[in-house]
């Protein structure tokens, strides 16, 4: 089973670049954020067409927006607000799958957090410390969770120093500070989740999922950092046996600044 997530930065612009990724990597559940449409102008039939009628959607205009397509049904859909902010960033459902079933789905868009990583100079950095709080607290305050559960999406937090193109540079950049890096790790032990990527590949080796379009050549300094995750429940770990950062996508014409992330379950 193969499940992938990407940050398509508007899903109407980069429709045909998701349907050339889902001919590419065949994933049975696919991921997006920052779909930035609402949702009765979701493409709705196309990617029906394209292979996935069951599909779960919160979006908003021009901003923000979470979905799941998948091939097997999907049953107790659920949008969860944060903040007090109804602004489209998790979505969750249950995926009926023969052979794992059934698997509790969390696909989250966590805030980027602004430029200054200081949250009493900047809004948008208290919000997503407060954000990464109030998901770690319901976390660790739910009593009855599904056996196997699977977290994803843009996180905008890259945690290991390996996550980023210079951990020494970006130490006071936000997405590598050490206060999102803690936070980020207290809600990996909320759950207790397990980094399914990094599993398969290495903690030491460098690896990327964004690339800011302010580089005119990014594939030249390689700047990037993971802001792009899938985590597990424990139930799953000996069953993540493949992971796959698709980094030529961030090649095609009009790219997504994030590439996808998929693994793969086997029994």
């Amino acid at each position: 089973m193969k499940i992938s997530t990407w940050n398509i930065n508007s899903v109407r612009l980069r429709l045909s670049s998701l349907a050339q990724i889902i001919k590419d990597i065949c994933p049975d559940v696919i991921c997006l954020q920052e779909i930035k449409v609402k949702d009765e102008l979701f493409p709705s039939k196309e990617l029906s067409v394209l292979g996935y009628p069951y599909q779960a959607v919160t979006g908003m205009k021009s901003y923000n927006g979470v979905a799941i397509l998948s091939k097997l049904p999907l049953t107790k859909i659920i949008v969860r607000d944060w903040c007090k902010k109804a602004d489209c960033r998790h979505i969750s459902a249950i995926i009926q799958d023969t052979t794992f079933s059934p698997i509790e789905l969390h696909n989250f868009y966590i805030p980027a957090g602004g430029d200054t990583p200081n949250p009493l100079e900047n809004e948008k950095f208290a919000h997503k410390l407060a954000f990464l709080k109030e998901v770690t607290e319901w976390q660790k305050s739910r009593t009855k969770k599904t056996k196997n559960m699977v977290l994803v999406g843009d996180l905008n937090i890259a945690p290991l120093p390996s996550d980023v193109w210079s951990h020494k540079q970006l130490l006071k950049v936000v997405s590598h500070t050490p206060i999102e890096t803690e936070a980020l790790n207290k809600l990996q032990i909320s759950g207790p989740w397990v980094d399914a990527v990094r599993k398969i590949i290495p903690p030491q080796k460098n690896l990327f999922t964004w690339w800011s379009y302010r580089s005119k050549d990014w594939t030249k300094n390689n700047r990037g950092r993971r802001l792009d995750h899938i985590w597990v429940s424990e139930s799953l770990e000996q069953n993540v046996s493949d992971a796959n950062v698709y980094q030529d996508t961030r090649s095609w014409e009009r790219p997504s600044d994030h590439v996808p992330v998929t693994i793969t379950l086997s029994q």
